[in-house]
C-alpha cells in the first residue's frame, strides 16, 4: 500500500471522527425544544479548589473569597456585573488586576486570556506560588 493512501485513509477517519463529535456535541446542548439553553459562566479554579460551582458560593465563605481573585485573573469568560456591589467581589477584581499587571507577559503567553484593566498597586508576594499553582493549574486543564 502506498504512503498516501493510508495517509487519505487515516484522514478519512479523523474528518469522520470530527464530524460525529460535533453532531454529538450539538444534540447535547439542545433542549427538546429546539433551543440552546442559556449557559452558566464556566469557573475554572472554584469547582477544583473548593468544591463550589457559582460565584455566589464562593464569596458566601472566606475561603472562598481569598481564591475567588485567581478564579477572575485566570478566566476571561466571567460576567461579574450580578456581582458588582459586592464588596469581596470588588476586593477580588482589584487584587486580580493587580497581579494582571506585575504579571501580564506571562498571564498572557500561559493563557492567552483578555487582558484585565492595569491597575498599579502593591500585590502580597506571600501569595506567588498560590498565583503560580493557579496558572498551572489552568494552564494544564484548558
Amino acid at each position: 500500500m502506498r504512503a498516501s493512501t493510508i495517509l487519505n485513509g487515516t484522514l478519512d477517519s479523523i474528518s469522520l471522527r470530527l464530524s460525529i463529535l460535533t453532531v454529538l456535541c450539538y444534540t447535547a446542548t439542545v433542549t427538546p425544544s429546539g433551543t440552546t439553553p442559556p449557559t452558566a459562566p464556566t469557573l475554572r479554579l472554584l469547582p477544583a479548589y473548593l468544591g463550589t460551582s457559582s460565584i455566589e458560593e464562593a464569596i458566601r465563605t472566606a475561603r472562598g473569597r481569598r481564591v475567588l481573585w485567581l478564579e477572575i485573573l485566570v478566566n476571561d469568560r466571567l460576567d461579574l456585573t450580578p456581582w458588582s456591589s459586592e464588596p469581596a467581589v470588588q476586593a477580588a477584581y482589584l487584587t486580580a488586576c493587580r497581579w494582571y499587571t506585575h504579571y501580564r507577559r506571562l498571564i498572557t503567553f500561559v493563557l492567552n486570556r483578555a487582558p484585565l484593566p492595569t491597575t498599579p498597586g502593591p500585590i502580597d508576594d506571600r501569595d506567588y506560588r498560590t498565583f503560580a499553582e493557579a496558572l498551572y493549574f489552568a494552564y494544564s486543564h484548558s
